[in-house]
């Protein structure tokens, strides 16, 4: 039997079936098993994890990792009524260890009669090193099984230690077809539990606009369903018609302006530039510009973007087109001239122009070449030859000697070392053929020549 304690919040007792209609929508409709969960088939399905251990599997440690609104609370809710199982409910907001450890004594006293109690930790990233630790000794006993929700990515929130004793499960963005069948099932379910009984309808296409706008949560769609609803039902103009028709006026009202999923420090901040950086990459300009709109209506720091931008610049354009790199140190100086809202057309037209410019990474391996020889091999002095003498006693170790100045030769190239001894074989910056590293892949032949040239009017081998 599923017993729920909520140990951040007053319990209130109901009448058994009877939801208060003063909760939210989201949780008044949170499903009782697995016929009502949308989304998730990879663990709920046939044969699938979360399946297996509601059908009477071991029941390990978890980490539930997903966006908001996908089903978290729901799928630790329905793991524990399914191992009947005693549920505790904590939040890392507003609990730290003694809540912790004052349950976890409980839990050691239930499991001397043969009870099990799994504690669920809403957002588990939030406890820091030493509050995540404090767990480990009671999961390893088996005094109780943990339940941590997270949307953050548990490899870095989450203490190796405990990490390795839980099993990840990633939850993902419920998709449109998912939202709309949660949608509909609030429309349909009885009140006080859904919106059922008040006489009210709605379109499919108004369905599937709050699906769009949700962008794959679940909580946010029937919040907004839930407010067109309350809208239309107050709506004196309406009350007296039935059915009572839940306009697009209303669903407009209720939907007002949406919040972006987009965490400046978290993992979706990683996602996204590494989005726009490989779309600029592949000449994408399209999504280029799209990803970088994303970031910037997210609240990412325009001076970030264009830090990046100035990266590309270098490691992907480079000197297939050398008017890259100033572009880009250009659109810097905008973003810390005129800030926002203004310089966001000039990171636009540097990301569409990085995006359309000839790619080349022959600095970027020829630069991360010539770092791993400064690394791996013996820094030799640097040759006599190339070193100034400014002193008498330099030019009588031998400082300078032999050193051949460019512009007194006819070709301008003298056939000078000028790489260590051990080191004269190689070749660092590999030109393309792609843009002006094509006319630079013709220079340093024609050097290579003029080099060649030198070398046999010395009569050298």
């Amino acid at each position: 039997m599923l017993q729920t304690t909520d140990t951040s919040l007053p319990l209130t007792k109901y009448p058994e079936g009877a939801t208060p209609t003063a909760a939210p929508l989201a949780d008044r409709l949170r499903p009782s098993s697995l016929a009502e969960f949308a989304g998730q088939g990879h663990l709920v399905g046939p044969g699938k994890l979360v399946r297996r251990i509601l059908e009477g599997g071991d029941l390990p440690s978890l980490v539930l990792w997903g966006p908001p609104g996908t089903g978290k609370t729901t799928l630790a809710k329905l793991i524990a009524a399914a191992t009947e199982a005693d549920f505790v409910a904590l939040s890392a907001v507003l609990s730290g260890v003694k809540e912790v450890r004052s349950v976890a004594e409980e839990a050691a006293r239930r499991r001397q009669y043969g009870r099990r109690t799994i504690l669920f930790i809403d957002e588990i990233h939030r406890f820091n090193k030493a509050q995540q630790d404090a767990f480990l000794p009671f999961v390893e006993s088996g005094d109780l099984t943990l339940v941590g929700a997270t949307t953050e990515n548990p490899s870095f929130e989450i203490v190796s230690p405990l990490l390795s004793r839980c099993k990840v499960l990633t939850l993902e963005s419920l998709d449109e077809d998912a939202l709309e069948n949660i949608l509909r099932r609030a429309m349909e379910t009885p009140a006080p539990r859904g919106l059922g009984g008040h006489g009210l309808v709605i379109g499919d296409d108004l369905l599937g606009a709050i699906a769009v706008f949700a962008d794959g949560d679940a909580r946010i769609a029937l919040t907004t369903l839930d407010l067109a609803a309350q809208i239309t039902l107050d709506d004196v103009t309406t009350a007296a018609r039935q059915p009572l028709t839940i306009s697009d006026e209303s669903v407009r009202e209720a939907m007002q302006s949406r919040v972006l999923r987009y965490d400046k420090a978290g993992e979706e901040h990683f996602n996204l530039i590494s989005a726009l950086h490989k779309s600029v990459r592949n000449s994408d300009a399209d999504a280029s510009l799209y990803w970088l709109t994303r970031m910037i209506e997210g609240g990412e720091d325009p001076v970030y973007l264009a830090r990046r931008l100035l990266r590309m610049a270098s490691e992907d354009i480079g000197l297939a087109d050398p008017q890259a790199l100033p572009l880009a140190v250009a659109a810097l100086q905008s973003v810390q001239a005129v800030g926002l809202p203004e310089c966001v057309l000039a990171l636009a037209e540097v990301a569409v122009y990085l995006s359309l410019a000839p790619k080349s990474n022959a600095l970027y391996t020829g630069y991360s070449s010539a770092r791993r020889d400064v690394a791996d091999t013996a820094n030799e002095p640097v040759p006599l030859h190339l070193r100034n003498a400014p002193t008498r006693l330099m030019k009588d170790l031998g400082y300078g000697e032999g050193y051949e100045y460019a512009h007194d030769l006819e070709e301008g190239v003298a056939d000078m070392r000028c790489l260590p001894e051990s080191l004269q074989s190689r070749h660092y910056y590999r030109p393309t053929a792609r843009g002006f590293e094509a006319e630079l892949d013709r220079r340093m032949k024609r050097v290579a020549q003029s080099r060649a040239r030198r070398r046999k009017s010395d009569g050298k081998s």
